[in-house]
Formats: structure tokens, C-alpha cells, sequence
């Protein structure tokens, strides 16, 4: 169709997020992100992309999350020539984030390919290599806030704040296309309200399509009160047990999160007794990126910003930026908080402190964040009773705790609260999330503001002439 507007990525699941935008003989690609989950999720990862990509003339970046980041480098690599827009902080993040994915599957190829060499067995390639990843970030143009920028003929743009991440975008186009003229918005991934750190979604009041993420659209979290509770009662039970407390998180968002929570509740929650810290070297990064752009934190961290500014946010805090450093936290049995990417367990330095620590009936872990199907994360949090790591089945005797309230998504309560901002009900489409939660918020939706949404599947494509038509399949 020569106006659409079809859905390769994050479509019945959470991950991958990638929509592609004609118009006529131009187009734009919404994210480009990596599949993540099981082995043969991220196998996927490999295939080639179900489009040109020397026929994209822009990307449009929500955020630098990896789910939503993750492929650009195979898009520069497929023949893309065109220009990334994404917000500043997001272009700053996708500079360190997107070299780790680079130099993990460079390191792991190389151990790939000596097993293969030792069996006779052809050699296989990185997914991306750092040059790739450099010659990516030269097509990234970062802009700010709230200022509305023509990217192509008839296309322009402005990203409003999602409050997901540090630069996540709400993504607004406002599209001209013989003599069709249409505004479509992309929540990308939302935050919550009165969420730590950064500032809530922006309300959009104007549209004509809407695309909206729907990862919790079938649950709400629990309240700030009951997440501060149950933190603290955490920390407690470890303390008389006298064990560590593991906690995988997402190096950029989350470890942040918990920073703050832990600056502002340190007397509280008596977080003198612990040693916290953080072994992530992207973590590390990350929170540079934020001292570059504090204007971007709420009132309330900018006011503990200033305050820790020329100090150490907690006199307790070990950054561990190299591989001796994390293995020296080996030699702590007990008192020692780790905060470790990555998130979902799938790879980074929480695996190797899970294999020291998770046999261990006085270890807790704590899960801070969504865990997608096939990943560690998820079967830990499914009651696995072991876990592969290394090669080896270590059993589960550690305590596992999730927290979700510490979630950087808003919940179904939340979600159909940011869609009610919007006058007159646009059209509505829901990517982002697993088949029964997105059901589940198809069916509030309609229930609470006789809202009838449509639900992406892969492929899925939407005649843009006819607003309030129905997806097709491809």
C-alpha cells in the first residue's frame, strides 16, 4: 500500500519492536529492536529484515532500550543511509548499549568458533561488530523535547517525554500524503506515574492513530507504599539471615531507580548495614549519561541531585567497572547488595553471581522488572527449581522475590488513563506485549471507555487512507 503503516516487531510479544511507515516512495521505520527471550528468539535476530533496508529514508527511535535499539547497526549494515532521529539522551545511551551487544557477540563468537575450529566445523560471524555499531551512531541526529522538526517531505516530528526511560519518546508525526492528512502517535514504551527519577508520560490530546504499548495491560502494580514495604521487609530478612541480596536489573533505567530509592531511604531502611554494588560496567556508563542530563529528572531527584552532586549518592557504593572487581564481590558471603544487569538473566555478570549465590538457602534475589517467556528471569520467577549457568543445572535454594512495583511500565489503570487524554477516541492499536495482557487491555479499554482496539499481529498492515480501517494481513 502506497500510506500504511505495517507491524514487523513487538506484535503478541515484548520484544523487537519495529513498524514501518510508507508514504508513498518514502519511508519510515519505527525502532528497530532486537528479539530477546529464548535461543531461538534471538536466532531471529540473524534473519534478514522483511524490508529493504536501503528503501527506509528515516528511523524514528523511542528509546535506546535494546528491545527497541538492538538491530540498527544490521539496518546501517543492509544499506540504510538515512538518519536516525531519536531524543539526545536516547542517542547517548544507543553510543555504550549498542557497542556491549557488539563486543558480547564478538566475544562469544570467538569462543563459538574455537569450539567449531577444534571439530572441523565452519566458523560463524558476530551479530554486529563495534565498527558497524560506530558507523551506526553517525546516522544518529539527537533532538529535544517538545520542538516539532520536518524530518522528510510532508513528515514532521516531535517527541514529547514517556517518562519510560532517561530520553524515552513519545513519538508524534503529523503526515501530509495527496491530500490526506493524518497525525499518528507512538507511545513507545510509557512510564508511571510518580515513577522515581524522571517525570510522568505526556498527555497527547490530538490524533488520529494511536499506537500504544500494552507489556502490563492486564495487571496493575502495586501501590508505592506496599513496594517501599516490602523492600524494606526484604532487607530485613536477609540482614537476620545473613546472607547477599542479589538484584538483576536493567543497566540503564532501573540500577538508577534503585539508586535513588536507596539515597532517599537510607536511613529509613537502614542501608548502613550493606555494602551496595554496582557490578555493570553499562550501568556505570549510564549514570554518567544522567549527570549529563539531569534537566531531565523530576523535582523531587533533581533536589537530591543537587544535594549528592560533589559527594557519593550513598557513602556505601562500590562501582565495579572491571572483571577483577566483580570477581572480588565472590569473596562476600554475607551484607553485600548486588545490583548486576542483565535484567532478564539472560547474560552479563548476574549470571555469575547467581551461580555463586543462588544454592544458597540465605541468598535473595529480587526481581525488579518485567522477565519476557524463555528467559532466566522468567523461570526463577515461574519457581524453577534450577537453572542452567555455564553449561551446569545449579539448584534454586535462594529465596526469590519480585518486586513489581519497581516496573518502568504503566499499568493497565495507567495506560488507559494516558489514551483518555486523547479527544474524540482516535483509531487505537496495541503492540507491545504478551497475547493475554494485550487482551486484557482490549477488553478494559472497551469496557471502560467503549473503545474498540485493534491488536497487532506479526505482518499486520493498516490502509492509512481509511483511518478507522481494519488491519489486514500481508
Amino acid at each position: 500500500m502506497a500510506f500504511s503503516i505495517q507491524f514487523f516487531g513487538a506484535t503478541e510479544e515484548v520484544s523487537g519492536s519495529c513498524h514501518l511507515l510508507t508514504i508513498g516512495k518514502q519511508r519510515i521505520l519505527l525502532d528497530c529492536g532486537m528479539i530477546q527471550g529464548g535461543r531461538e528468539d534471538e536466532v531471529s535476530n540473524r534473519e534478514p529484515f522483511p524490508f529493504d533496508p536501503k528503501s527506509i529514508d528515516a528511523v524514528v527511535l523511542s528509546h535506546a532500550h535494546i528491545d527497541h535499539s538492538g538491530r540498527i547497526p544490521l539496518l546501517i549494515r543492509g544499506g540504510f543511509k538515512g538518519t536516525i532521529f531519536t531524543h539526545e539522551a536516547s542517542r547517548d545511551l544507543c553510543e555504550f548499549m549498542l557497542k556491549d551487544v557488539a563486543f558480547i557477540s564478538e566475544r562469544e563468537t570467538k569462543w563459538e568458533n574455537k569450539k567449531r575450529a577444534r571439530k572441523g566445523k565452519s566458523l560463524v560471524e558476530p551479530l554486529y561488530t563495534m565498527e558497524d555499531v560506530a558507523r551506526a551512531m553517525s546516522c544518529f541526529k539527537g533532538l529535544k523535547y517538545a520542538r516539532k522538526k520536518k524530518i522528510l517531505p510532508g513528515v514532521k516530528l516531535r517527541l514529547s517525554d514517556a517518562g519510560h526511560i532517561l530520553g524515552s519518546a513519545i513519538v508524534e508525526l503529523w503526515i501530509e500524503y495527496h491530500g490526506n492528512k493524518r497525525k499518528i502517535v507512538f507511545s513507545g514504551d510509557l512510564g508511571r506515574p510518580r515513577m522515581p527519577v524522571l517525570r510522568d508520560p505526556t498527555p497527547v490530546r490530538q490524533a488520529d492513530l494511536v499506537i500504544m504499548e500494552s507489556t502490563y495491560g492486564d495487571r496493575l502494580h502495586q501501590s508505592w507504599q506496599d513496594t517501599k514495604r516490602e523492600i524494606r521487609s526484604v532487607l530485613n530478612v536477609a540482614t537476620n539471615g545473613k546472607g547477599n541480596i542479589l538484584m538483576p536489573a536493567f543497566s540503564v533505567g532501573r540500577t538508577q531507580e534503585i539508586l535513588y530509592l536507596f539515597a532517599k531511604y537510607y536511613k529509613e531502611w537502614r542501608l548502613d548495614r550493606w555494602h551496595v554494588f554496582v557490578d555493570s560496567p553499562m550501568a556505570i556508563d549510564a549514570i554518567k549519561v544522567f549527570a549529563k542530563h539531569s534537566e531531565l529528572f523530576d523535582a523531587k531527584t533533581s533536589s537530591l541531585w543537587r544535594r549528592h552532586k560533589k559527594n557519593s549518592l550513598l557513602p556505601n557504593l562500590h562501582l565495579s567497572s572491571t572483571a577483577d572487581q566483580s570477581m572480588a564481590i565472590n569473596n562476600i558471603h554475607k551484607g553485600a547488595i548486588i545490583i548486576a544487569g542483565s535484567g532478564m538473566c539472560t547474560g552479563g555478570r548476574i549470571r555469575h553471581h547467581l551461580k555463586y549465590n543462588i544454592s544458597r538457602k540465605k541468598c535473595h534475589v529480587v526481581m525488579t522488572g518485567f522477565q519476557v517467556r524463555g528467559t532466566t528471569g522468567r523461570a526463577l520467577v515461574d519457581g524453577a527449581r534450577s537453572i542452567k549457568l555455564e553449561g551446569d543445572d545449579v539448584p534454586v535454594k535462594a529465596k526469590i522475590h519480585t518486586i513489581g512495583g519497581l516496573s518502568a511500565h504503566a499499568d493497565q489503570k495507567g495506560l488507559m488513563k494516558w489514551y483518555a487524554n486523547f479527544k474524540k477516541r482516535p483509531s487505537l492499536i496495541l503492540v507491545h506485549g504478551e497475547k493475554q495482557a494485550t487482551a486484557g487491555l482490549s477488553h478494559y479499554l472497551e469496557k471502560q471507555l467503549a473503545v474498540k482496539s485493534q491488536i497487532a499481529t506479526p505482518g499486520s498492515i493498516l490502509d492509512l487512507t481509511k483511518i478507522d480501517g481494519k488491519l489486514a494481513k500481508s
